[in-house]
Parts: C-alpha cells; structure tokens; sequence
C-alpha cells in the first residue's frame, strides 16, 4: 500500500466515519478534511476537525504507520507544528509535539470498504501488461472519457506554455522572437529540438529581421550557426563567405553550440533541409506572428507554410551530393505537428497575455487536426475502440500514459479513481 491511497481514502471521505474516535478515545467531527497539498509541508492544510469539544482549524499529515513521523523527522520540522491530526493506516506509536503534548491519531485500516480495497490492489498492486486499467478501460462511459481528455489535452498545453512564457521574459515580450524559437525547436522534432532550441536563442531575432529580404543570407546564417556547412562545392562555399560575413558584423558565437544530428533520420527531416525550409519561411517576410494569430482556420494556418526551398536544396540533402530534384515542401502530417506544438500553444499563451478566453477557439482548432499516431495511442484504441479521433484526443492520451499510468498516479486519473467505489461490506 501506498501513502496516496490514504490521501484519496481521506479527500473523498472514503471511510466509514461512524464513532470516529483518536487512539486516546476522544471523539472526532470532520468538519472539513482541508485541501490537499502538492507542495512540501502537511498533506491536507485548512481542514476543520472537531476533537472532544474543541473545533481546531489546521493541518492533517497522513502516513503508512504513526512511527513513519519520526521516520520522516518531521518533530524536527516546524511547518509540522500546526498538524491537527495525523491520520494512519496502522497506528503503531503515540506521536508528541515539542510540548510532549500527543498528536491525535486517526486508525483507519478497519474503517476501509472492502470493495475499495479490492480495486486498489487489482489497480496498483498487480502486473499489467499495458496499463493498470487495461481491463476496465473500454467499460469507462463516453462522457467520462470525453471529459477527462479534454482536462488532459488543457493540461498538457499548459505544460507546452511554460517554455513560450520563459521566452517571452526572456526576450521583453517580442512575440516574434518568441514564435521564431519555437518554430526551431519544433521543425528539429525529438532528435534535434533542443538543439534547434539553443541556435534559435544564439541569434538575436533583430538581425533576422533585417536580413529577411534574402533567403540566401537566411540561409547562410541558420546553417552557419548550427555548424552544418561543409566545403563540398561552390554554393556551400559562397553560404560559408556569406556566413563569416554575418558572423563578423553581429558578433555571432557558435562555439558552444551542439550540432545538430543526422542519425535515425529520414532524409527529409535532415536538419539541413528543415533549416533551409526555416530559411525560405523567414527569407520571405520579416515578421509571421500576427498572420498566424489572425488566421481563423486550421487551412489558413497550414496557407502560411506553404513555402519554397531554394534550389540547391531541390537536389541535395546535404552538401556535396545530389539526387533527383524534388520541391520539398513541408508535408501535411509535418505541418499539423507545427499546429500541435507551436501555433496552437504560441495562440494560448497569446490570449491569455492580452486577457482573451480562447478555449473554444483552440479545441475547434485542434479538434480539426488528425490524429497522431504512436504506440501510445494504438495502446488506448486497442483496448477501447476509437478513444482517439483527432488530435486532441492524441494529445491528451499522451499526457494521460506519459503523466498518469506510467508513473502509477491512478488516484490522481479521473478513470483510475473512478474504480475505487463503495461496496456495503466493511472488513
């Protein structure tokens, strides 16, 4: 048994509760059981407990056995002064404040129902070959499903929007330079987000601008800066000119940067050629923001990147040898990944800082993106037909396996708490 059972067992008052009594005898009201605490200090703060004749207002810590507070030291830790009641499995040992004066206790390992111990263990305490609610997953109600996942897709985005907000200080609020970072880091993908993340921030966006009238020159920087150009022919020795030149009027430094990685990689998701596309993107106009936040609809959206490669880039993949000429646009399924990762959570973040609600608007959007497909979701449409329809589902079910199931937080899942109900036998 885990402590976040007790934690679930005691926020939804999942006890029997009839002739509560501490483990000196005294009688006890719950008034309120308090809020649960994310953060370090007391499980529950605020709670209202009334013990023998005095209503106290405070904190409840909860743990496997009453011996565990000394375990944790926390008779050391003053934010465990004001604990009102220290609610137990097994109470084992009295437990004293720095007065001497006993913590009340709260037995509950006789007070459970049976039935709730029973979906506990067949959840968390046994093997399962997908996730812990593998065999109870299709049984979940449409609606139960529908709501949760769409918590989950607002959660996950929220997640997406720290990093816009971190650039956002970190460039005084220039939106334009905030989407330029995070086009990088979503056309490098897995392999080379973080790499792309890191060239994008090496350049400062003013120099972007002014040199958004020549793809070539767009070109020459985003491919010098990342270390990728190598003396193979005539064109990548005119971009390392051009490059040396840039470098030397805006004092560019490389030095540390990491270079980008090829291994694994399709071809077409060679970091040579999503730079060039990022080139052909910012060759052509010095500012792409307020397009994209004005666009209404998922194809206005996809109209802005429909861009072209220069021409050394038709025949190449890397420098030096050349293939059959091909245009190289940007694929479909590759621009509903810059709708999922960036438009969409650079749009969020937008309207919350100019004080709009959007919601409705960002689940029509993605809502209207296929779905994405992985091992994660073929997991959930196996075991429940057709969970996932577009890619707010997928979405979601992404947050849901990698936050949830995979770290066994199914009291704290909508679904995985949901089977935790009361059966009329107590132990």
């Amino acid at each position: 048994m885990r402590e976040d059972f007790l934690y679930h067992i005691w926020k939804y008052q999942k006890f029997n509760s009839e002739g509560l009594i501490t483990s000196a005898g005294d009688t006890i009201n719950i008034v309120h059981p308090g809020f649960q605490n994310e953060l370090s200090g007391p499980d529950f703060f605020n709670a209202k407990i009334q013990i023998g004749e005095q209503l106290w207002a405070g904190n409840v810590e909860m743990h496997l056995r009453s011996s565990d507070w000394y375990f944790h030291r926390h008779e050391e830790n003053p934010n465990y002064d004001n604990v009102i009641l220290h609610v137990v499995w097994d109470h084992d040992v009295e437990i004293f404040r720095k007065n001497d004066s006993i913590i009340p206790t709260l037995e509950l390992k006789d007070r459970i129902e049976k039935g709730i111990l029973e979906a506990y263990e067949k959840l968390l305490l046994k093997d399962h070959l997908k996730i812990n609610c593998e065999n109870d997953f299709r049984n979940f109600s449409d609606f139960q499903v529908e709501h949760w996942l769409e918590r989950l897709y607002f959660e996950r985005l929220e997640e997406k929007s720290k990093l816009i907000l971190q650039l956002l200080a970190e460039t005084g609020n220039n939106w334009e330079a905030v989407l330029f970072a995070i086009l990088f880091k979503s056309f490098g993908l897995n392999v080379n987000s973080e790499s792309f993340l890191n060239i994008a921030r090496s350049i400062d966006f003013k120099i972007i601008q002014k040199i958004s009238n020549s793809q070539f020159s767009m070109e020459a920087l985003l491919l010098g800066q990342a270390g990728l150009i190598k003396h193979e022919d005539k064109y990548s020795l005119e971009l390392m000119k051009e490059y040396e030149f840039l470098r030397n009027k805006y004092s560019l430094d490389n030095k540390y940067l990491e270079s980008p990685q090829f291994f694994r990689l399709r071809p077409d998701n060679f970091p040579t050629i999503r730079l060039a596309q990022l080139a052909a993107l910012y060759g052509k106009k010095k500012s792409i923001f307020y397009d994209l936040i004005e666009a209404n609809t998922v194809r206005d959206l996809k109209n802005l990147f429909d861009l072209e490669i220069s021409e050394y880039w038709r025949t190449h993949y890397n420098f030096g040898k050349t293939h059959t000429r091909r245009n190289k646009k940007l694929s479909s399924n590759f621009i509903d990944l810059l709708l999922i990762n960036c438009i969409i959570p650079i749009n969020h973040c937008y309207s919350g800082f100019i004080g709009e609600e959007n919601e409705q608007y960002i689940q029509e959007l993605i809502s209207g993106i296929k779905l994405e497909k992985n091992s994660i979701i073929q997991i959930f449409n196996e075991l429940r037909p057709k969970t996932a329809n577009n890619a707010m589902d997928s979405q979601a079910l992404l947050q849901l396996k990698n936050e949830y199931c995979d770290l066994n937080k199914c009291l704290q899942c909508e679904l995985g708490a949901s089977l935790l109900k009361k059966s009329p036998k107590y132990i």
